[in-house]
């Protein structure tokens, strides 16, 4: 009764007080830094905002993990359950409410270890089932930074010399810029020949991307460059990429068209062949101005 009389903002404001604990009243304006990072090691994206929660705020109970991240409490009791059986939050048993605390976030490596322990113990069974369909022509659509690096990954795993038309620069993209040395690493480790016919753009706008190429390189004429397209070629694989830019992709829904037929395949690399032939060689570059027999039959 002794709210009587008072002016409604005034009310709301010991209430608002009153419901939530004072070190969470700025949550609101607090920003989540690794949430993506969680969610790729493996967290759903509730368990990932709890878990930062925690490690921001240390040991809370339910009703102030509600408070720091508008999950309902209902959900937060079975997140935290998932949470508890994989080891990244305790419980502290008290006899009001209970209250939950995260593990030091090098748990996170060790879940990593584990899977990557159970998935190399079965990987070569995997390997052989994969081989053991036969491969049949086809069509597949690769979309986004993952299918980027799924590309990438089918490259090393064809094993052969790749040519790639209208190149631009693309593996110095922020999306998959991390993933290009452990790429790079293994086509040295495998010494594939590679062949860039980069669009002229690159030598004027672009050079950086140069220190980066592995194997031989020329530039198509200023004439000849295009806008959005490029297609690379590797074994029986013709990858048609979609809004290539200068240094990466244009919007997040980019897309490779990959073509598996041995013929297509076979007559792309002698158009390529036919181009490379016919564009001058680049000095600082150690081109030998032809293909060799080797590299060019698939």
């Amino acid at each position: 009764m002794l709210l009587i009389g008072l002016h409604n903002n005034a009310f709301y404001a010991i209430i608002n007080e009153w419901q939530t604990p004072p070190q969470y009243t700025s949550i609101t304006l607090a920003h989540y830094m690794y949430l993506e990072l969680f969610q790729n090691l493996g967290l759903s994206k509730n368990e990932a905002e709890i878990y930062e929660a925690l490690l921001e705020y240390g040991e809370s109970s339910v009703s102030s993990i509600a408070a720091i991240t508008n999950i309902n409490r209902r959900n937060i009791y079975d997140v935290l359950n998932r949470m508890i059986e994989k080891g990244l939050v305790m419980t502290v048993v008290s006899e009001k409410e209970s209250t939950f605390r995260p593990v030091d976030p090098q748990k996170l490596n060790e879940l990593l270890q584990e899977k990557a322990s159970m998935l190399g113990s079965s990987m070569d069974e995997l390997r052989n089932l994969y081989k053991k369909k036969a491969k049949k022509s086809g069509v597949t659509v690769y979309r986004g930074a993952e299918g980027w690096k799924n590309y990438m990954r089918d490259m090393i795993q064809v094993g052969e010399p790749t040519f790639f038309l209208g190149a631009k620069g693309g593996w110095l993209d922020e999306r998959v810029k991390h993933f290009y040395p452990q790429f790079a690493e293994a086509l040295k480790k495998k010494k594939l020949p590679m062949y860039h016919l980069f669009d002229w753009e690159v030598k004027e706008q672009f050079p950086e991307i140069l220190k980066h190429v592995t194997g031989q390189y020329k530039f198509l004429p200023k004439e000849y460059s295009t806008q959005g397209g490029a297609v690379d070629i590797f074994g029986d694989h013709v990858n048609i990429l979609d809004d290539l830019q200068l240094g990466g992709f244009g919007d997040d829904d980019f897309s490779f068209t990959v073509i598996v037929n041995d013929q297509i395949a076979d007559s792309f690399r002698t158009w390529f062949r036919y181009m490379w032939d016919k564009c001058p060689n680049i000095k600082e570059n150690k081109a030998q101005g032809t293909i060799s027999a080797k590299d060019y039959i698939s």
